[in-house]
């Protein structure tokens, strides 16, 4: 029972993998489709260079995707010299993440209309990277840069090892005064001792003294006595 579970669980999965692909394929076709569209019409009405019309389908798609942008114009005056260029290149096309090598890179300017009307429209910049007529890099100025991803603090680890410094300062002080404690203690036990075994020791001394005194005055006697 489980076993057939499984096989109508992975052929669900594989109409559902289908039908996506099948979705996805005609939008693709779409956006192809409109790409091409845009470029002739820069290319027979414009007068674009056929890479300069390319960069600037390819930008007009990819700002339409910003959420600071309502879509893209591009004036007559948009593939002229001025605000326009093909240069030939060979070398990376920058020296970020897109190290790939080119042959040409390709400028054009746009404007930019807010989807705030009351904000005025963006000097846009589109650069794209292409070898043998092919793209292969592309960059712009978004009014709206993607978000970083947030790092999360990182916690010092000198922090802990202060703490563990503080504790072992904190023991070892400890065990000083301990040991001096215990230092003191045995010094003043030995001073103790000591004082009190010379004045044990004179105590006899005197004892015997009084002793010698007094055997030398008996002997007096006697001595007068005769």
């Amino acid at each position: 029972m489980s076993l057939r579970l499984l096989i109508a669980a992975g052929r669900l999965a594989a109409c559902a993998a289908s039908l996506m692909f099948a979705i996805a394929q005609p939008a693709r076709a779409d956006e192809v489709i409109q790409h091409n569209e845009l470029v002739n019409t820069f290319i027979t009405q414009m007068h674009a260079d056929p890479l300069v019309a390319d960069c600037a389908a390819h930008g007009n798609f990819v700002a339409s995707t910003s959420s600071a942008l309502d879509h893209v114009e591009f004036p007559p005056s948009a593939f002229d010299s001025t605000h326009a260029s093909v240069t030939p290149w060979n070398d990376s096309f920058d020296s970020g993440k897109q190290r790939v090598k080119v042959d040409t890179i390709v400028t054009v300017e746009g404007v930019g209309i807010p989807q705030n009307s009351n904000r005025a429209p963006y000097d846009l910049r589109f650069r794209c990277g292409y070898s043998n007529n092919q793209m292969l890099a592309f960059s712009w100025n978004d009014p709206v840069p993607p978000a970083r991803p947030r790092a999360e603090p990182r916690r010092a680890p000198h922090g802990k090892g202060k703490g563990r410094g503080r504790g072992k300062h904190s023991t070892k002080a400890a065990g000083k005064h301990t040991a001096k404690a215990m230092s003191g203690h045995a010094h003043h036990s030995a001073h103790s001792a000591h004082s009190a075994h010379p004045g044990h020791s004179g105590h006899k001394a005197s004892a015997s003294h009084s002793t010698a005194k007094s055997g030398g005055k008996k002997a007096t006697a006697k001595k007068k006595k005769k």
